[in-house]
């Protein structure tokens, strides 16, 4: 708008701007009450969320990563500390939690900065000083994993989750499961957490789960006549269908005589029996298809005693190749004893209320299988989702090699050896630093709030203990009061400390970079007093 002029109106009717200090405000009461709805759900001694969607589904968890999902947000800037949840989750596994915790933390800092009339500019080259800073701290601070510490690192991934209960169990799983398949790749240990199959079977209790150096099926044998169990099994992977082929085109062929028709009829039949004569001749005992098997084909294999399996899934044919050695073969014609893979034993069992396919004992398998049980369809979806986490974990600390003490001890020391170098900076950066270092604590804060312990006295304690050069002390949030980490096995990847800091710092910093919000469609308004109520606006 020109002044002395007629208004000039640029953004079309209907659009809202916020802009200045008053668009800070907004968005980092947003992303603080995203943060503080998470907050809860930390630490061991951390509550669960019910989650009910529009269509009624119930999730109950204190998964950080599944809450955030869940919720409906609308407010652009809550959205963006939702995405610090996405990544933890795709590189780390765990520590979701933390880094919205520690992201929203940091915005509460550097609100009172702003304040205090420090630029946001300066604030977020602060921000990014410290958090470079955090990473070569993390390394100092890094302890050499080996296989004992492996279970010590995914008990504490379970502990505080529905599966707590169980960790021991859990933790033996997750660790044996991520060991088997770890190879190595130019000298350094690579995990791909898709050769871990999972499956799901409610009924039964938590401690009937189990880990299957194979691959567990969710399908049942084609036909009732076929042997239910096969030892020393040659498997034989088909991709394509044990079927009458139908012509690439449409066409025609005219019946003039009642014996054509037979032998039309049994030329199909003669195919068919000639396909699965062939896959009887290459010392096949097991065959699992991907396409569909004809009832014709399936009626002289269960005379030939095959076992078979039609239309298994593409990534299950591909586990199955990892687990068994053996080949996926398209031709049928091309089948050979080499393509065939081996398993110690082949057997369907009753699981709950359906069959299922365990392919056991194959050696040297690259690809195997966990069975997850749980008394209820929320409880095994729960501990689906702590076992993810713990099994992340594992292979995150075995590809990297080091490990952390938990508790909030490397966030007290990092804490603590952040204001030191904040002292040798200078200039405004020194208090944004200063505020990065105060942030860091709100884990060992949270960690006692949620234990129902004085968080003042556990910070002040903390503080003195590391003071001492008692650097792996953390919070116990058992007996009350602080604890060496070490001692007491508490361990977590690296990565996940060190991306939960530097995730957390660059949204808080992106925030910060925000002086103008336009939206074309209405956004949440402000309550008054400008304070987002928990949950409530989101």
């Amino acid at each position: 708008m020109y002044s002395g002029q007629q208004p000039i109106f640029i953004l079309k009717e209907g659009t809202e701007r916020t802009s200045g200090r008053s668009a800070q405000s907004n968005n980092i009461a947003a992303a603080k009450a995203v943060a503080d709805s998470v907050r809860s759900t930390l630490g061991p001694k951390g509550m669960d969320k019910m989650l009910v969607d529009s269509m009624g589904d119930v999730v109950i968890t204190n998964d950080g990563a599944t809450i955030l999902k869940e919720m409906d947000i609308e407010h652009p800037a809550a959205k963006m500390i939702i995405e610090i949840a996405k990544t933890q989750e795709q590189h780390c596994y765990d520590g979701t939690t933390s880094a919205v915790v520690i992201a929203g933390e940091l915005l509460k800092r550097s609100e009172d900065l702003v304040e205090q009339n420090v630029h946001p500019t300066v604030i977020c080259e602060g921000f990014r000083l410290a958090s470079d800073k955090a990473s070569e701290l993390i390394e100092a601070h890094s302890i050499e994993v080996d296989q004992d510490m492996l279970e010590e690192v995914a008990k504490t991934a379970l502990t505080g989750k529905s599966a707590g209960a169980v960790k021991e169990f859990l933790a033996d799983i997750s660790v044996r499961a991520v060991l088997a398949v770890a190879q190595e790749v130019d000298g350094e240990t690579v995990v791909d957490l898709d050769d871990i199959k999972v499956q799901k079977r409610q009924g039964s209790s938590i401690k009937d789960s189990s880990l299957v150096d194979g691959i567990i099926l969710d399908k049942e044998r084609v036909h009732s006549g076929m042997p239910r169990s096969v030892s020393d099994a040659k498997v034989a992977l088909i991709n394509s269908a044990i079927e009458v082929k139908k012509t690439e085109v449409d066409a025609k062929i005219q019946i003039t005589d009642p014996n054509m028709l037979s032998q039309f009829l049994d030329e199909e039949e003669q195919y068919l029996k000639s396909l699965v004569d062939k896959i009887q001749d290459s010392g096949a005992s097991v065959v699992i298809c991907q396409k569909g098997i004809d009832d014709v084909a399936q009626h002289y294999m269960s005379k030939a005693g095959l076992f078979a399996i039609r239309r298994a899934k593409k990534s299950d044919m591909e586990a199955l190749s990892k687990a068994t050695g053996g080949r996926i073969v398209t031709n049928i014609d091309d089948l050979s004893s080499d393509d065939l893979g081996s398993a110690s034993k082949v057997e369907e069992r009753k699981i709950g209320e359906s069959d299922m396919v365990f392919v056991t004992g194959c050696p040297d398998a690259k690809s195997v299988s966990v069975l997850l049980r749980g008394g209820t369809e929320h409880v095994v979806d729960e501990i689906r989702r702590a076992f993810d986490d713990a099994v992340g974990v594992v292979a995150v600390a075995h590809e990297d090699g080091v490990v952390l003490t938990g508790g909030g001890s490397v966030t007290a020391a990092i804490s603590r050896e952040l204001r030191s170098y904040a002292e040798g900076i200078g200039g405004r950066e020194q208090m944004a630093i200063e505020a990065f270092s105060g942030a860091l604590e709100v884990i060992p804060r949270t960690l006692a709030e949620n234990a129902g312990l004085d968080p003042v006295n556990t910070i002040i304690d903390l503080r003195k203990s590391h003071s001492e050069g008692k650097s792996h002390f953390g919070v116990n949030v058992y007996e009350g009061g602080v604890a060496d980490m070490k001692e007491g096995r508490v361990f977590e990847p690296s990565r996940v400390v060190e991306q939960a800091i530097q995730s957390a710092s660059e949204t808080a910093v992106m925030i910060l970079r925000i002086d103008d919000v336009i939206s074309s469609r209405a956004t949440p308004p402000m309550p008054e007093g400008g304070e987002f109520d928990g949950m409530g606006m989101m």
